[in-house]
């Protein structure tokens, strides 16, 4: 395949994607189609099949791509350089991006739309899983490796203590919004309030106390 070839390609699987989003998040998964998504797109439903077998397939994609495009403007798709700053800064910079990022109108909409499908296409659920909250988790766990390894922290297993951080952190914001709706996503300074007492309360369980300190 040429290089015009495969980027005109990439453009038409880019442009199918990004309109199966808009169709899905508008009609939900049972209410979207093939249909409406070739036309939201301005290609054939054949282009559209020749990209994506089933209407499951292109939702799994969609959920990867919105996922992947919150990891990106995290930073969770490049190796991270860590350094000694404070654990504690790190962490409520970590917080407060993963909050800020995270809990808006569309990918609420997403978290949702995939819950109510995941008896049906647990793939679904795994996509979000993977794709969301484990990668925050494994990032977070080598960070805190480096941190224990610079005797910032001390715990016996930094997955279990990121698992920890991470749900402290996204818990109850997650939920409100889920429940709530657009409603129950927090301000800014209700975010940052949050990310601040979270990584205060992490820090009373795993950070090593200095002699100034004691």
């Amino acid at each position: 395949m040429s290089n015009g070839a495969a980027t005109r390609l990439h453009r038409s699987h880019a442009k199918i994607v990004d309109a199966a989003e808009r169709v899905f998040l508008q009609h939900g998964f049972l209410g979207a189609n093939m249909d409406a998504v070739a036309e939201n797109a301005g290609v054939s439903k054949q282009t559209v099949y020749a990209h994506f077998k089933s209407k499951e397939a292109l939702f799994v994609e969609v959920v990867r791509a919105m996922t992947g495009g919150a990891a990106h403007e995290i930073g969770e798709d490049v190796e991270e350089v860590l350094d000694d700053r404070p654990v504690g800064e790190y962490l409520l910079g970590l917080a407060i991006d993963q909050l800020t990022i995270v809990l808006t109108p569309r990918l609420m909409q997403l978290r949702r739309m995939v819950i109510g499908e995941v008896e049906r296409f647990p793939e679904l659920g795994q996509s979000l899983y993977e794709n969301g909250p484990m990668r925050s988790i494994r990032r977070l766990t080598r960070a805190l490796e480096h941190y224990s390894s610079i005797g910032q922290v001390s715990m016996p297993d930094p997955s279990v203590a990121a698992t920890h951080f991470n749900w402290i952190v996204m818990g109850a914001p997650i939920n409100a919004a889920m429940l709530l709706g657009d409603s129950g996503i927090p301000s800014k300074a209700q975010l940052r309030a949050h990310a601040q007492e979270s990584v205060r309360i992490f820090l009373c369980g795993y950070a090593v106390q200095t002699a100034t300190e004691s």
